[in-house]
């Protein structure tokens, strides 16, 4: 009868045979966890330092910004900006004199801190002035852009003639009618609708046809009739469509001027009608 006998071989690189391969066994593994510990502290160095540098770009960069904002608020508000020159432009009928003056109290105020409610105060008492926008220019001018009130016709009154715009604000009143521009007779006042479909209508014309009209007549939205200087009549209608009604009767007023015919219909414009 055979006998048969199995070896197990050692695994590779450990020592075999008895305890001298346990001890040699053991000692590699602890080799292992010392290089792994190497390891591991390294990493950790590596990040700490990265977080470290991180932390310090941040820091620095925090900081810059914080003291430029500082010197920038600071420079803003430090009498270096204060206000000293008062720029008016975009006056005709209003003293630009007169509008830098109402703002004088704001000299010497840094312009961050003007007072806009303050301002605004002020230039409404011009009743002249439609709008305004203002710039602050640095180190120390304020520049104001003023749009003034555009007239558009006259109204015929008690003591003369008011020069008003399309919003019934009265621009100037004089003895005798302004040359230039049409009465506007609205029965019903500058309140009415009459008024405001009239006024309407001569906002928008050219000046072509403007300067040869001689009335402007509406009692309600819908019947606007103008007079030319020769006597011709426009029936505009409603102040529906007016720009295109004014290129419309531009073209019939070139190819049928005034005195050629009595009445020009342009209250439904894609029909235009002579008569």
């Amino acid at each position: 009868m055979t006998r048969r006998t199995s070896t197990t071989a050692a695994p590779a690189g450990l020592p075999s045979g008895g305890t001298a391969g346990v001890r040699a066994a053991r000692s590699v593994l602890r080799a292992a966890q010392r290089a792994r510990k190497r390891f591991e502290r390294a990493e950790v160095r590596r990040f700490t330092g990265r977080t470290r540098r991180r932390r310090i770009a941040w820091i620095v960069g925090g900081g810059s910004v914080a003291l430029a904002f500082g010197l920038i608020i600071g420079a803003a508000y430090s009498p270096l900006m204060a206000l000293r020159t008062i720029e008016v432009v975009g006056t005709s009928r209003i003293p630009a004199g007169d509008v830098a003056a109402a703002l004088a109290d704001q000299l010497g105020t840094p312009l961050p801190l003007l007072d806009a409610d303050e301002v605004k105060t002020e230039l409404s008492q011009f009743k002249l002035i439609q709008s305004y926008v203002t710039e602050s220019r640095p180190p120390g001018t304020l520049v104001v852009r003023v749009i003034e009130r555009v007239p558009v016709g006259v109204l015929a009154g008690a003591t003369g003639f008011d020069l008003v715009d399309a919003a019934g604000v009265v621009v100037e009143t004089t003895p005798e009618r302004a040359v230039g521009y049409p009465l506007i007779e609205a029965p019903d006042g500058v309140d009415s609708a009459g008024f405001t479909a009239a006024a309407a209508v001569l906002a928008v014309l050219p000046e072509s046809i403007r300067t040869q009209l001689d009335s402007v007549t509406a009692v309600t939205t819908d019947d606007v009739t103008l007079s030319l200087l020769g006597g011709e009549r426009v029936v505009w209608g409603s102040a529906e469509k007016s720009e295109y009604k004014a290129v419309v009767l531009a073209a019939l007023l070139v190819g049928h001027p005034a005195g050629t015919v009595n009445e020009y219909d342009v209250s439904s414009p894609d029909s235009a009608v002579l008569r």
